[in-house]
Formats: C-alpha cells, sequence, structure tokens
C-alpha cells in the first residue's frame, strides 16, 4: 500500500496496515492492455486482491483488452476479453473480503462498441444455464443408474444374466430409459460393471440451485456485476434501427458491423433473464465531469454510484434523512449542519488513507473525491404522508438532495480558501464551473439554459414541494456554492454519491437504505434468544397519525398487517371450538404462547406444540401421520382452507394496508413498497416511479446513483427495454434493474396449496407471483410426468369411435380393435386371430379384456407398452400390412409396438415413422381438454381440424393430420400475442391451454407435488416474508433484502457490495 504524505506532498510506501487505515470503500482500477506488465491484467488481480482483503470493492472498464482472434505483437491471437475476466471472476470468487465468508464486491464494464461484448452481455445467462443442466442432469444421473441397479438387484436368475439386458427384461427398460434421458453410455456401461464386480449401488451427488451451492461454484461470472457501457450515439442508432459497428482495439479498425437494435434485444433479453448488465450512459456521465482535461470517466465502483477518473477511490458516508424529521417538519438547519461536519470529515479521511497502489495513492490525494449521501429517503416520505411515487415525493427529494450537494460544495470551496483548490482543478476550473452552474440551473427549476447538455436534467419541481423554506435554501445553496467556487475553487473534484448504505443502514436504525423505497410493511427481527418477533415499519404509526387517525383506529390498521397473536377470538378458529375437538385449557395455552412468533398456525398445530400423548390420545391421530412432514392438523380436524386463512389473517396477519379496517383508499399510495406486501397484497410502486425518483435526484449528485429497479415477475423483455431507454432520456447515469424471479437461485414465491381446488383458489384470488408458480406447475405436470390416478372405472361410452387394424405377423392374421373416449383416449382393445385354436383365441380374447379394463381403471397405457414390447415368442416374425410395424418378436410385441404408435406417438418403436403433423403440435386453444363430441359453433364448423377431431379416430391417424386436409397459417396472422398481457396465467394458459381446464377440474387427474404449510422451507418462508429468498453468506439467515445494485443482511448488516 501506498499514500502521499499531507504535508510534504510525497508518495510514500506504507509501513504497517494501521498508522493509515484504508477508509475509502469504492475504488475504480485501470487496466492495459498486457499481460504481466506493470498495470496489466495479471497485475490488476493482485490489486483487486489486496482491497477484497480489507473489504472493499472495486470497478475496472475493460475495453481496452483486444478481441478474440485480435493479432498478438508475438504472433498468434488473443483469447479475448472474456477469457481473461473468467481468471479474474475465479480469483474474486477464492477471496474471502475483508477477511470474512462475504463475497468480494466487483464490477465488469464492457463499451458498447467492444468486438466481445455480443458474448460478454450473455455471459450469465449462458452460466446460469449450464447451472439449470447441471442440477437436471446430476439429478436424473443419480435416479437411472440407480434403477439400472435396481433392476439389477431384482433379477432372480442367475448373477450372469442379470446385468444381460438381452436376459433381464427390467434391465433393458431402465437402460432405455437412461438413454432416453440422455445419460452418457459410457456411464450406463460403468454401472454395468460395477455391478459384475459386486456393488449394488452407487453414489452420484446431485445438485440444487442454491446460490452458494457447487453448481454455481462451478460456473464463471457469478462474482461480479457487469455493466455495459453505451453512448448517446448507440441509443440513437437503435431508435434509428440503423447500423453498428465493433471496432478491434489493436488497429481501431471495424472488426463487426451489427445492427444496434439487435444489440439492445441481448442487453433488454439477459437483464430479463438474469439480472445482468446494468446500463451506463457514457455521454451522460461525462456531460457532468469535473475533471476531463485528465481524461474521461470510464468506469465504476462495484455499486455503481462512484463514478470518475481510473484509479481513483471514494470514502462513503450517509445520513439518516427521518433523523431530522422532528415534529412535523424537516430541521433543514440541522440537515445543513450535518453536510458542513461530514463534508469536513471525509476530507479529512482522504489526508489520513492509504492505497493498494502508487497511482490510486497519487490520483485520490489529487483529485479529493468524496462520497456524502443519504438514507431512508422512503422512510421520510411515509412519515410525512407522501408517496414514493408522487410529484410532492420526488420535489421534496430533489430539493434534499439539492441541499446536500450544494452546501457540501460551498463547504469544499471555503476549505480550498484555507488549504487550497485540489491539484487537478486549475486545468479543469472552466469545466468544474460549468458543471456547478448546471446544477445550480437545476437547482432554479429551469428547463433552458443548461450549457453542452445533450440530455436535459430534472430540474427541481418547485411548485409541487411540499416544504417551500426547503426550495429557497436550496437555490441559495448553489449561489454560495458557484460564488465561493470563482473566488477559492474547490477542495475536492465531487462531493456527492447516493450509495446503498448497507450495513450502516442498520446501525443508524433505517427503515430503507440509500433512495430505495421500503420493501415490506411488516419486519421480521431476529431474536438474541433464537426465533423471530413481528413489528410493523415504525414508519406507518406516525404516518397515519400525520394523516389524521385516531389512537384506536391505527391499533386496528396495525394488527391488522401483524396479526393479534392469538386465536382467542379468530374468524373460523378459535378458543370455541377447539374446546369443541377435545383442547384444554392446557393445550390452548401451549397454543397462544407459540402464536407470537409464528409465521403460519399450521406451523403451531402440531406434536411438538401439542405433545405427542394429546394428539393420538385425544385427537385420534395415528403416529405415523403425525410423523409425515405434510400432515396438516388443522385439515385433519375438519377445517376448511377458508376457516384456516381467515384464522391465520387474524393471528398471524396480512402483512399488508390492503383491507385494512378504517384506512382510505387514498391514502393507499403512501404505503406502496418496492414489492407486494405479504399473500394479498395487490399493490407494488411501477418501474417508472422508481426511475422517475432517480431522476430527480440525479441532476443534483456528482456521482450517481446505486439503485436496483424492482421488476414484476410478468414484466417482459420490452419492458427491460424500456426501463433503460427512460433513464437515459431522464439524464440518469446509471441503472440496473432486476425482475422478480429472474435468478435461477431465487425461488419464485408460492403459495400454501394442497391440492387442484387449492390451486384454483390461488389462480383466483393469488398475486400474479403465486399464479405463475401454479401454472408454471402444471405445465411440469402436463409435459414431464403426467400421472393419472383413478380410484374408479371410467366406462366408455355407448358409442365410441376407434380403428380396426389388419395385419399378417408371421404369416398369421390379426385383427387390432380399438374402442376410445371421447377425448381420443384408448379405454379398450380386441384382439381377433380366427384359424387358431379355440384355446389361444380365447387367451388372446381374455388378455385383450383384462388390459381393457385395467385402462379404464387408470393404468397409463405406457405401462402396458414397457411390459409387452420386445416379449419373445411364436408367431413371430414380418409383419405385412402395417404402414409402420414391419417386425414383430410375438403377438404381444406386435399389438403394443401398434397401440403405442397410434396412441403415444412413440415413433421410437416404429420401423417407419408415421407421415403429417402431430396432434400434439397443433392444440384447440381455450378448448384443449374439453369433449370434442359437442355441438359445433358456427366457426368450428367450418374448421376442418375441428371437424376432423369430432368425427375421426385419434389411433387411426396417429395422433397425426393428413397434411392435405389442414393448412397450417403462419406468419403474424397465426401468432399468439402474448406479449401484450400483463397476467403471466393467462399467457401460460395460452401455451399449455389444457392448464385451465385441469385446474378446474373438480376431481382432476393430475397429481400436484406441492408441499403444504408445515413442509415449506425457509426460501419459500423468507420469500413470503417480503425477503429475496437467499441465505445470507455470513450468517446464513434467510434476510437478504436489495441494497441498490447489492445484497444487504437485515439480521447481521453484511452486503454483498462495497458499502
Amino acid at each position: 500500500h501506498h499514500y502521499v504524505d499531507y504535508q510534504t506532498g510525497v508518495l510514500t510506501k506504507s509501513k504497517s496496515s494501521y498508522e493509515h487505515p484504508q477508509p475509502h470503500a469504492c475504488f475504480i482500477q485501470s487496466v492495459s492492455d498486457d499481460l504481466v506488465g506493470d498495470g496489466g491484467i495479471m497485475d490488476l488481480w493482485v490489486r483487486e486482491a489486496r482491497l477484497f482483503k480489507y473489504g472493499s470493492g472495486t470497478g475496472t472498464n475493460f475495453s481496452s483488452l483486444r478481441a478474440d482472434g485480435e493479432q498478438l505483437s508475438g504472433g498468434g491471437k488473443s483469447s479475448g476479453l472474456m477469457g481473461f475476466l473468467k481468471i479474474g471472476d475465479r480469483a474474486a470468487g477464492a477471496i474471502k473480503s475483508g477477511g470474512t465468508t462475504r463475497r468480494a464486491a466487483k464490477m465488469v464494464i464492457c463499451d458498447a462498441d467492444h468486438p466481445d461484448v455480443q458474448e460478454f452481455i450473455n455471459w450469465k445467462v449462458k452460466e446460469e444455464q449450464k447451472v439449470a443442466s447441471i442440477v437436471a442432469g446430476s439429478k436424473m444421473h443419480e435416479q437411472h443408474l440407480n434403477e439400472i441397479f435396481k433392476a439389477i438387484r431384482a433379477w432372480d436368475g442367475s448373477s450372469e444374466d442379470a446385468v444381460d439386458p438381452k436376459k433381464n427384461s427390467q434391465l433393458k427398460d431402465a437402460i432405455r430409459g437412461a438413454k432416453k434421458t440422455s445419460i452418457p453410455e459410457t456411464y450406463v456401461k460403468r454401472v454395468l460393471d460395477y455391478a459384475k464386480q459386486g456393488y449394488s449401488s452407487i453414489e452420484f451427488p446431485t445438485y440444487d440451485t442454491d446460490w452458494d451451492s457447487e453448481a454455481y461454484a462451478s460456473v464463471s461470472g457469478q462474482n461480479s456485476n457487469n455493466s455495459v457501457r453505451v453512448t448517446d450515439s448507440f441509443l440513437k442508432a437503435v431508435e434509428a434501427d440503423s447500423d453498428w459497428e465493433l471496432i478491434r482495439r489493436t488497429d481501431g479498425t471495424v472488426a463487426k458491423t451489427i445492427k444496434a437494435r439487435d444489440l439492445w434485444e441481448d442487453i433488454g433479453h439477459a437483464a430479463w433473464a438474469c439480472a445482468d448488465p446494468g446500463i451506463q450512459y457514457h455521454d451522460t456521465v461525462n456531460a457532468w465531469h469535473t475533471c476531463p482535461e485528465d481524461g474521461e470517466i470510464r468506469g465504476s465502483n462495484p455499486c455503481s454510484e462512484y463514478m470518475f477518473l481510473d484509479d481513483t477511490a471514494c470514502n462513503l458516508a450517509s445520513m439518516n434523512l427521518l433523523k431530522f424529521y422532528k415534529d412535523s417538519k424537516f430541521q433543514a438547519d440541522e440537515y445543513v449542519h450535518a453536510t458542513r461536519l461530514w463534508t469536513v470529515t471525509l476530507e479529512i479521511s482522504v489526508m489520513m488513507a492509504q492505497f493498494p497502489s502508487k497511482e490510486i495513492a497519487q490520483r485520490s490525494f489529487d483529485f479529493r473525491t468524496l462520497g456524502l449521501g443519504y438514507a431512508n429517503i422512503g422512510g421520510l416520505l411515509m412519515n410525512m404522508g407522501h408517496s414514493y411515487d408522487s410529484d410532492e415525493g420526488r420535489a421534496f427529494c430533489g430539493a434534499l438532495t439539492a441541499v446536500m450537494t450544494g452546501v457540501s460544495y460551498a463547504t469544499s470551496a471555503e476549505m480550498a480558501g484555507e488549504l487550497g483548490a485540489f491539484a487537478g482543478y486549475e486545468k479543469n476550473a472552466g469545466h468544474m464551473l460549468r458543471v456547478i452552474r448546471n446544477h445550480r440551473n437545476a437547482a432554479y427549476g429551469a428547463t433552458e439554459g443548461y450549457e453542452t447538455l445533450d440530455i436535459k436534467p430534472v430540474a427541481l419541481d418547485l411548485a409541487n414541494c411540499p416544504d417551500q423554506d426547503l426550495t429557497k435554501l436550496a437555490m441559495a445553496s448553489w449561489d454560495n456554492a458557484l460564488e465561493l467556487g470563482e473566488k477559492h475553487g474547490y477542495r475536492n473534484a465531487q462531493v456527492s454519491v447516493i450509495a446503498p448504505t448497507g450495513t450502516i443502514g442498520l446501525v443508524m436504525d433505517c427503515d430503507t437504505t440509500g433512495i430505495e423505497p421500503d420493501f415490506a410493511l411488516v419486519k421480521f427481527k431476529k431474536l438474541a434468544g433464537g426465533g423471530y418477533f413481528k413489528i410493523i415499519n415504525q414508519s406507518v404509526p406516525t404516518a397515519l397519525e400525520n394523516l389524521g387517525y385516531g389512537s384506536a383506529q391505527i391499533e386496528e390498521i396495525v394488527s391488522y398487517a401483524v396479526g393479534h397473536a392469538s386465536i382467542g377470538n379468530a374468524p373460523g378458529i378459535n378458543h370455541t371450538s377447539l374446546i369443541g375437538h377435545g383442547f384444554g385449557a392446557n393445550e390452548l395455552a401451549k397454543i397462544d404462547a407459540s402464536l407470537a412468533s409464528a409465521f403460519d398456525i399450521r406451523f403451531v398445530f402440531n406434536q411438538w406444540t401439542l405433545g405427542e400423548e394429546f394428539c393420538t390420545g385425544v385427537l385420534g391421530i395415528p403416529r405415523e401421520k403425525l410423523n409425515d412432514p405434510t400432515f396438516n392438523l388443522l385439515s385433519h380436524l375438519g377445517y376448511s382452507k377458508a376457516d384456516i386463512d381467515a384464522a391465520n389473517d387474524h393471528v398471524c396477519g396480512t402483512m399488508t394496508l390492503e383491507g385494512a379496517p378504517y384506512l382510505k383508499e387514498e391514502h393507499l399510495n403512501i404505503f406502496d413498497c418496492a414489492n407486494p406486501c405479504g399473500k394479498k397484497g395487490k399493490r407494488f410502486l411501477s418501474v417508472d416511479s422508481h426511475i422517475h425518483m432517480m431522476a430527480a435526484a440525479q441532476s443534483f449528485i456528482s456521482g450517481a446513483i446505486s439503485k436496483t429497479i424492482n421488476m414484476p415477475n410478468d414484466a417482459t423483455i420490452e419492458d427491460c427495454q424500456k426501463a433503460y431507454e427512460l433513464s437515459w432520456s431522464l439524464g440518469v447515469k446509471a441503472n440496473a434493474l432486476y425482475r422478480d424471479g429472474s435468478k435461477l437461485s431465487q425461488p419464485l414465491a408460492a403459495a400454501l396449496v394442497e391440492d387442484d381446488d387449492d390451486a384454483m383458489d390461488v389462480l383466483e384470488s393469488g398475486n400474479i407471483t403465486e399464479k405463475a408458480a401454479v401454472i408454471a406447475e402444471k405445465i411440469v405436470e402436463k409435459v414431464i410426468v403426467k400421472e393419472i390416478v383413478k380410484s374408479h372405472r371410467e366406462k366408455m361410452p355407448e358409442r365410441r369411435k376407434g380403428y380396426t387394424q389388419k395385419a399378417v405377423v408371421g404369416g398369421h392374421k390379426v385383427y387390432l380393435r380399438t374402442g376410445e373416449y371421447e377425448d381420443g383416449q384408448l379405454g379398450e382393445i380386441f384382439i381377433d386371430m380366427h384359424k387358431e385354436g379355440a384355446g389361444f383365441r380365447a387367451m388372446m380374447n381374455n388378455f385383450a379384456i383384462a388390459v381393457s379394463v385395467g385402462l379404464q381403471y387408470g393404468v397409463p397405457l405406457e405401462e402396458f407398452v414397457d411390459a409387452f414390447t420386445f416379449t419373445k415368442f411364436e408367431p413371430a416374425g414380418m409383419v405385412q400390412g402395417n404402414d409402420s410395424i414391419k417386425n414383430a418378436t410375438s403377438i404381444l410385441d406386435y399389438i403394443f409396438r401398434e397401440l403405442a404408435v397410434s396412441y403415444l406417438d412413440r415413433t421410437d418403436l416404429a420401423h417407419v415413422k408415421p407421415a403429417g403433423a402431430s396432434f400434439d403440435d397443433l392444440g384447440r386453444g381455450a378448448e384443449e381438454g374439453v369433449s370434442n363430441v359437442s355441438e359445433l359453433s358456427d366457426t368450428a364448423a367450418n374448421n376442418s381440424l375441428e371437424v376432423l377431431k369430432q368425427i375421426s379416430s385419434t389411433g387411426y391417424l396417429r395422433k397425426r393430420l393428413p397434411q392435405e386436409l389442414v393448412v397450417l397459417q403462419g406468419g403474424q396472422a397465426g401468432a399468439v400475442a402474448l406479449s401484450g398481457t400483463s397476467d403471466p396465467v393467462a399467457a401460460l394458459q395460452t401455451l399449455v391451454p389444457e392448464v385451465s381446464v385441469a385446474v378446474a377440474m373438480p376431481t382432476s387427474t393430475n397429481t400436484m407435488a406441492v408441499g403444504t404449510a408445515t413442509g415449506l422451507d425457509q426460501r419459500t418462508k423468507a420469500k413470503m416474508q417480503g425477503y429475496e429468498g437467499d441465505p445470507c453468506g455470513e450468517c446464513g439467515n434467510y434476510t437478504l433484502v436489495r441494497n441498490g445494485t447489492c445484497m444487504k443482511c437485515n439480521t447481521c448488516g453484511g452486503t454483498s457490495g462495497c458499502s
């Protein structure tokens, strides 16, 4: 490490880590196109390691590195940008930041004209696809390889024959199943070899999508925030649908020409799919650059709030705005005083600091950038009774920001009068004063008169600011900053940023961090002795009081959100109804004692609360049921889902204010949060509201704003692009998006669905995320493993469809006749062989009856096919008269090959694949799954597909349409417009139309594998509490919330960023 002696101005090597601390948390470092030299690629990893060791974060623009395939000076070709980024990613992942368990904070930036930019944009998308493949593949391997062992163990013949698939039919089926799921034949052979050596099972490690799992650890790109740096010319090319040139780094020639919109589409898709990359607006950033004579601003710190020259650092400080709100008035004088004190304090920190390289030490000393900001704007606005998404809220935020930066610059100018301006001021004086004048112009609310700005800033909204004294103070502070600056210069090149305020936000007791709104109205605080207790956001009661609500009304509103913590007078389930089931005073006391910290009442009604003896002896519950993690005691007692939900809301609270007693509709927007609150919550802040709040503050910030734009799960790729475009048009310097559920490691919030009736309830009343989760589960059932379970025989219709197939197998005529249900499913078969003996013919007839009965009781046709194909007995041999089956090893082999091809589309069992489009390729829209024996509508009567399906046999057509009968419409007219819908359920039902019918059926044939309340895992519980659903890397608690572009733990205060 190095530092500059503030008395002599001499660059000095540090003798220890203690004489000069490292208070700076945010660094921007340069990298040159050199492999092992000073300032080169490998040197950067060393410098980054020094920063990570002490808990700081670093960002670098890697666009100076030559692209893949560019010439090297010694001959050969470069491996490109991505190859080196993967090295840095591995290094960052291996280093525990600050000597703790926190991940390193790292920003990787690539310019939009770099030849490798397309690969960079899709880096994380492809790596997360690899994670999905690892997870799914490992579980398929484990399942199918052990199925092979199971088949070998089940063999009751000789040990040699057990591993011979020609003799062990069960083994053959297991191997076939493994091959169908693309298990490598090498592994199948390895299992057989293990079995021959006496092994009876294989332990194949499986992986999951947990953020800290081995699956994520095995892929690259997971240890940095990625950003693409775009220029005004690029965005104008997107608007004009023009070409965009990618430029080689070695000679400046054009490497490739692409469509700007294609690149923009890639950026939007990547942000939608995996929340990276973010966007930094290069020209906007440099238009507000105070020191352009020393070079362009090319990079930022990991959280993207500090933007300045390469090889500089910034120390952060934040003020809790809510502490200045007293007696229903914002104390502006105290705020100004605190701003002056912090500016001086941060200036002192520059003088005493040491830095990880000579360049950073010198340039940070020369430019002396500061990072003063604030936190809890969301909490302050809620206390004042202003919505985060309101003109008044944005105007107040703009005024506060203008005062802070204006006062800080004025203080910096005063210090320059005593100590001298920063070293780089003289040659940049004209530029810096121009920037100050532009800030001042915005503080006066001007829309014109800005100097050398292509993108006009959002000026202070003087008319809508609820505190006019604050607007006057804002204007006066910038008058003062400009006047003193013209006289003395400035001690600091920059003075303010809006940081995420991670760990210090907890210390300062902030409801919200940085410029963020609140993430939830009800918080879960961890108790020292374990467990949690629920509290309302401390801003809510104050806000309600300021809005004129009485104390009794406030108490009821708060109880509606956090619950009453007692079941005594709850609707549906209460002391009276429980006494009727045999509950005594002792059991009721145990229940009430456990409810205070309960997230759901179903977690309390179990044998661990009530005692096993009471549950088995009094309630009569079998012991094996009690030990079943999916067992629901309240449902067992006869309480309906509606009863449980009503009691749950009363006891545990709704975690939202929507529907609260006494609360007026016009006041709901004041309590809107970044995400819907609770299970019933529907309201949340729009994407545009986040961006407009950033724009209101950006005009008065030296640096930038660290903020993540929360987007709902149903946001589209186009929505992501529009958010980036809106940010550019409003003069925001950088933007990052986070669509709920976009990260593979984040579980979708799902409702407590226990059966199809509950799924229907969710589809009718659940929030968007819950609907999407239920429908997605139905898609999985339909496409992957549709289990059909019937407890009764489903009779065939009196008049039925089917077909007759005549064939000759090994010289013997066979007539196969089928009968179908209305929906085309096979329900019966008949087998006739007229010239055979009476005994053989009778056996075949009765075999067909047995199969038919099995089909009507719900045995899947797949099971019969797997059991009887490849059976060997006479007659056998060549097959004549069948267009798909040409050879059979027995009559049964022929019969079930024919049925598999005709009804299951098992073309792998056919010798000649049937021609034509499959029924399954088409579908029937909203009518999918509905009986096709019905009156036709006028439109359907004219539709050849509908007519065909109603009158023909599915098996006869082999589930295929004659090509000469139906012409499929393509292009725009035949496309399904999904992008225009805001409801993912509608979109998913369009894609898989049978879902809507399956859900609505009172007795569905699909079995849902959804955990009940007692089986709810920590991730899902955390998600429903308003957290992100991932565990903290430091303390392991599932209490991570979005914090700017990073994550913060509300339990220990750890962050994934540099603040």
